[in-house]
């Protein structure tokens, strides 16, 4: 006979995949919880709104019921976007999400007013008054949703962690500060001999060959997964020997025990995916990013055109050679590009393949390229470079091709910086790497600040 299935589900709010039992217990109890603060939410905002616009002594005409439906209208697009009934434990999160949210909404209002030249119809105390009430209205509403929730929240199920590791003591930790989470851990069951400090202040209930009498013994309804990756071999073997129990069985896979970058879980037709290494340069945030590097790319422009006008000229009249310095060198996804600087050096020749780097004492540096290198007037042109989208005004320094062909084989995940755009200045430098890299350490300090 063929067991029912059910599809798993992410729970966003415990931060793990749950199978579809689960999901359904904790999907309803949280369903019902944030409707009920939606439909007050709008209830209350429509509410003060008639009852400001009555307290004024003001009719509730057809100006103010189209400003009441416009409200509920943009409540119900910006708060989705915003994520304001995605449940949180803190309620200073939640006043800023809740605050954030219906500024937003209140901003639209207005300016929809000023666009369809109405906003003579209505009045400026009555607003005032009931875009902070209405502020009020929703974090008491949120309470007051989070206190029924809490209470009415079904009794406890006796969980417990296989695992002794940091993302085991964290899951049992997010898991009993959690009130939507109907699950109480109870202990954790180390996986190896040698563990980490027990910070939980949950007991340690004994090794991995003990796991079936822990669970007999303290009547065990829930048991997750939770060892480090080194030991995910051990998943399936605990599986079968759990299956038997009768006990919901959750794996929370240690994908945080590698560096990830811009790492995510979403559902590709009900199967679980975990992706944990993308670029960050997707979608709607690279369109912002492009727009606001070419925005203030030209803005810097006009501004220093003075500067680059004046240190072009002193080049030219100081040292014979172009002004502007171009180099190879990699960006996003690796690909070559040219950046361009100006000269600050006398013209030189230097092996195929080799870049020195310019030193403090460099006698290969002309006086104004000191100058101009000291204030990093000299990366002025680079400007030109975030126009034409090949860079960014900030983010990883870009490096010569030599440099990355030396350091790539020297230096975990340093090729991993290419995988956003380069910039004209970026935390690394804002912390002191920059200039000269004198040996692995100082570049490895870059790489590290280039990647967070």
């Amino acid at each position: 006979m063929t067991l029912p299935q059910t599809k798993p589900s992410f729970d966003q709010s415990g931060g793990k995949w749950l199978p579809g039992s689960q999901r359904n217990l904790i999907q309803a109890h949280k369903s019902s919880a944030r409707w009920l603060q939606v439909i007050l939410d709008m209830v209350l905002v429509v509410g003060l709104l008639y009852f400001h616009t009555w307290f004024k002594g003001a009719a509730f005409d057809s100006d103010y019921r189209s400003l009441a439906i416009l409200t509920v209208t943009l409540m119900a697009v910006v708060y989705n976007a915003n994520n304001v009934y995605r449940f949180s434990t803190s309620l200073l999160d939640r006043c800023l999400l809740i605050g954030r949210a219906w500024t937003i909404v209140l901003a639209l209002i207005v300016l929809a007013a000023f666009l369809t030249k109405t906003s003579t119809d209505y009045s400026r105390e009555v607003f005032l008054r009931w875009a902070l009430t209405g502020f009020i209205a929703q974090i008491l509403v949120f309470m007051v949703v989070r206190q029924i929730q809490t209470t009415s929240t079904a009794e406890s199920l006796p969980t417990l962690i296989i695992g002794s590791g940091s993302l085991a003591q964290q899951l049992a930790t997010h898991i009993n500060n959690n009130p939507w989470i109907p699950d109480q851990v109870i202990g954790l069951i180390s996986e190896d001999e040698t563990t980490e400090p027990n910070t939980t202040g949950l007991p340690m209930l004994g090794e991995l060959n003990e796991v079936l009498d822990t669970i007999a013994a303290q009547s065990i309804r829930r048991v997750y997964l939770a060892m480090p990756m080194h030991r995910s071999e051990l998943v399936e073997p605990l599986y079968l020997q759990l299956a038997d129990q009768n006990v919901d069985i959750i794996w929370a896979p240690d994908i945080f025990s590698v560096d990830l970058l811009n790492h995510s879980i979403r559902e590709l037709n009900g199967i679980p995916i975990i992706s944990m290494s993308e670029t960050p340069l997707i979608g709607s945030s690279a369109f912002i990013k492009t727009v606001m590097d070419f925005s203030i790319a030209t803005g810097a422009l006009i501004v220093a055109s003075p500067v680059m006008l004046i240190t072009a000229l002193l080049i030219k009249l100081t040292s014979p050679g172009p002004i502007l310095f171009s180099q190879k060198r990699h960006g996003w996804n690796g690909e070559i590009i040219t950046i361009y600087k100006f000269r600050s050096m006398k013209l030189h020749d230097e092996a195929d393949g080799t870049v020195t780097q310019a030193s403090k004492t460099d006698d290969r540096v002309t006086w104004i390229g000191k100058i101009i290198r000291r204030t990093s007037i000299d990366e002025l042109p680079q400007l030109f470079n975030v126009i034409n989208g090949s860079m960014s005004i900030v983010g990883p320094r870009p490096h010569a091709i030599a440099h990355n062909e030396f350091y790539g084989e020297r230096i975990k995940d340093y090729l991993r910086r290419h995988r956003v755009k380069p910039g004209l200045t970026g935390l690394a430098q804002v912390n002191g790497f920059r200039g000269e890299t004198k040996d692995i350490e100082q570049m490895e300090g870059r790489v590290q600040h280039d990647l967070m």
